[in-house]
């Protein structure tokens, strides 16, 4: 059994991630959403993308996985720490959204079937 190259696996999964992330935008652009940032980073989380629709702005957590369930069961409580650590940093350096309802999203992805894109997928914490 060869040996694993652990870079070449990294590379490879920040390759998995940054195509699931730019299909999960795409899906919410054509349902209207435009895009405000992505891969922030602060507060030792990070937000994959991060949209607005009207007065709405949605800090999205973007998972691809061999199926939609698994994906879906890929968020856990120590992920939505670090997630809501960074959507708090993130709406404090933003100051002009003050008026705007913020809310954490999800989109699942895996392959051959369409984003699956869960609105309020859990609580900013």
């Amino acid at each position: 059994m060869p040996e694993r190259d652990p870079d070449r696996h990294r590379r490879r999964t920040e390759l998995r991630g940054r195509s699931a992330e730019t299909l999960a935008l795409m899906a919410l652009m054509l349902k209207g959403y435009r895009p405000l940032g992505s891969r922030f980073s602060a507060a030792g989380g990070e937000i994959d993308l991060i949209v607005r629709r009207g007065g709405t702005i949605a800090f999205v957590e973007v998972k691809a996985r061999a199926t939609l369930e698994a994906a879906q069961g890929a968020i856990d409580a120590r992920k939505v720490g670090r997630f809501s650590r960074a959507a708090r940093a993130w709406i404090s350096r933003h100051p002009g959204c003050s008026g705007a309802t913020f809310r954490a999203d999800a989109v699942f992805v895996s392959p051959r079937a369409w984003p699956r894109h869960v609105p309020d997928a859990f609580p900013i914490a």
